[in-house]
């Protein structure tokens, strides 16, 4: 059976975010001993235990609340009156519990290498993004031109697709040079489990690729989820500019702000 750190691994490897719950202070009689730790997955359900019972459901969803948070947090439980009365446990001990996040470095894969994509992985290596560039141009996709990625693929946009395995931490940018390549990468990225996906273009091109993509037989539900045009309307006009819109509403998703694409 796993541990609960190779359990750790496999969620982060998945993209999945979790929480670390673990006994730092334990004083008198409690149901477990400093060291004790418990995973909390986002969906509720635990790997390991701190003792089970009314006070491990407490910690349970205060890791819920810190994994969508994105923020560590230690808590105090009294055992030995009104706190623990209303936790139904009455051990006569004190409890320090520490929860760390679980979060995944996300990726962000960044189709196209123009203008756009050079100020783009620029600002997302910058806020901490994992970055890939694609393009089939190498004259564009190269290590020279964006030395903040850790990987640039110059070939062919389905070959690349073939190579990469978005998870749900991951965040897809579709800004190439053509209409037809955007909304190629876009049914491929509609079936991926990024948490993210966002495609540039006017209104018109994009209720034409969606239409495109409605008869060929992908249902409108997921194109609900589609962000374009791509990043948040601050009134960007130069590349830069829309770099900085683009970034600022994969922050704003990052954190789990709602906002409707």
């Amino acid at each position: 059976m796993a541990d609960i750190y190779e359990e750790i691994l496999r969620m982060k490897n998945a993209g999945q975010v979790g929480a670390l719950a673990t006994i730092v202070s334990a004083r008198g009689s409690t149901p477990r001993e400093v060291g004790a730790k418990m995973l909390v997955r986002s969906d509720g359900s635990i790997f390991g235990t701190i003792g089970g019972g009314a006070l491990e459901n407490a910690v349970r969803l205060e890791a819920q609340k810190a994994i969508e948070e994105e923020k560590p947090r230690t808590l105090h439980y009294d055992l030995t009156g009104t706190e623990a009365a209303a936790l139904g446990m009455i051990c006569g001990g004190m409890v320090d519990v520490y929860i760390e996040p679980i979060v995944p470095k996300p990726q962000v894969f960044i189709f196209g290498a123009g203008h756009i994509s050079l100020h783009l992985a620029k600002l997302c290596a910058m806020v901490g993004f994992q970055v890939t560039v694609i393009d089939d141009r190498a004259e564009f996709a190269n290590p020279d031109r964006f030395p903040e990625a850790e990987a640039v693929i110059a070939e062919a946009f389905p070959s690349a697709q073939s190579k990469l395995h978005p998870n749900r931490s991951s965040y897809i940018v579709i800004v190439t040079r053509g209409h037809q390549s955007d909304q190629e990468v876009l049914q491929w990225a509609l079936g991926t489990e990024a948490k993210y996906i966002g495609m540039i273009g006017s209104r018109r091109k994009i209720q034409t690729v969606f239409a495109n993509l409605q008869n060929q037989g992908c249902s409108a539900q997921k194109l609900e989820h589609v962000h374009a045009p791509i990043g948040l309307d601050i009134g960007a006009l130069t590349p830069e500019e829309i770099a900085v819109s683009i970034v600022a509403e994969m922050i704003q998703v990052r954190r789990g702000k709602k906002h409707s694409p």
